[in-house]
């Protein structure tokens, strides 16, 4: 399906958060949307591994690294994970690596920016409750929506066929 985030913010103008603009894109896949998964973790990406070796047929992986920039929390090798489970995307409140790779990929990857370390694996970390950044309220169950304009995130899914 295609849209843009600009015609669902026409659409949907008191339905949305948007995001500020503070993410680069890293994957292949630009246009991307899915229910919210969250993940609060810092500089350790035990949860993001173990989350995306699950299905994520029609979801999107929302990371709040806490916007640490000493450590990449997703990778080449976790990316090759997310598309083989059917992730549509991963936003990260924090670095990736391996962006060479992940640009090759068929998944959205949003990131502050990329770092060449890898994240410490200690098993901290906490699944599916309201993460807040980017001036946006985050919580699993919501849907996101990303495009090359930005990203919005509703509280259920849009009908976005018929572009307003």
């Amino acid at each position: 399906m295609t849209y843009s985030t600009p015609d669902i913010c026409d659409q949907f103008p008191d339905r949305l958060q948007i995001a500020e603009p503070l993410f680069t894109e890293f994957g292949g896949k630009v246009c991307f949307s899915g229910e919210i998964v969250t993940i609060k973790c810092f500089e350790d990406n035990s949860l993001v591994k173990q989350n995306l070796a699950t299905a994520g047929h029609g979801k999107v992986l929302v990371v709040d690294g806490g916007g640490s920039l000493r450590c990449a929390l997703l990778g080449d090798l976790l990316g090759a994970m997310a598309v083989e489970n059917g992730w549509q995307g991963v936003i990260v409140n924090g670095c990736v690596r391996d962006v060479e790779i992940l640009k090759s990929m068929d998944l959205g990857v949003r990131a502050l920016n990329c770092y060449p370390l890898k994240s410490k694996k200690r098993n901290e970390g906490q699944l599916n409750l309201p993460v807040r950044f980017a001036g946006v309220n985050f919580e699993p169950g919501q849907y996101l929506y990303a495009d090359e304009n930005g990203i919005v995130v509703a509280d259920d899914a849009l009908d976005i066929t018929g572009n307003g």
